[in-house]
């Protein structure tokens, strides 16, 4: 399971590896969208919510067609989630554009941070196994090491 998001950041960390390598990356990217929009001043916040917008078009579509072309057989909740965020982004930019304050924006990023983990631990993990079965013959191996609150990330005192 991926780990809960701090109060204070959102970041990219092990605990999101899939083991679909594509898939990985595009999330990483995804998370640091996010956890930058989180930290965000006002005055930056909407040329970064431009910016997640362009990537979340760009990463849904290849999630998408991935799904289309290999006839994954859950795609139809799995875009529709897709197409959902999709809706609202674009429903918080207009907002921003016609002058609104980013109040909007600040609770789009909190949705975002709490559904992105629930997301990909669910119906991106389900897209990955069944990618890398087709690509490998298997499931993909995911090795996370120094995992918030694990063992290994923790500090003896000295």
């Amino acid at each position: 399971m991926s780990p809960q998001p701090s109060p204070d950041e959102f970041s990219w960390n092990d605990g999101f590896l899939l083991g679909y390598p594509p898939m990985d990356a595009v999330h990483e990217e995804f998370v640091g969208l996010v956890g930058a929009m989180k930290t965000a001043s006002d005055a930056d916040l909407p040329a970064l919510l431009d910016r997640f917008a362009v990537h979340a078009k760009d990463h849904f579509q290849a999630e998408d067609a991935w799904m289309e072309q290999t006839d994954f057989p859950a795609r139809e909740c799995h875009v529709g989630e897709h197409a959902a965020v999709l809706s609202s982004v674009m429903a918080v930019q207009q907002q921003l554009k016609d002058g609104g304050d980013c109040t909007s924006a600040r609770r789009l990023v909190t949705h975002l941070e709490a559904w992105f983990p629930g997301h990909a631990d669910y119906l991106d993990a389900a897209l990955s196994h069944w990618m890398c079965k087709l690509r490998w013959g298997g499931k993909p191996v995911v090795v996370r090491r120094n995992l918030p609150g694990s063992a290994a990330a923790v500090r003896a005192p000295e």
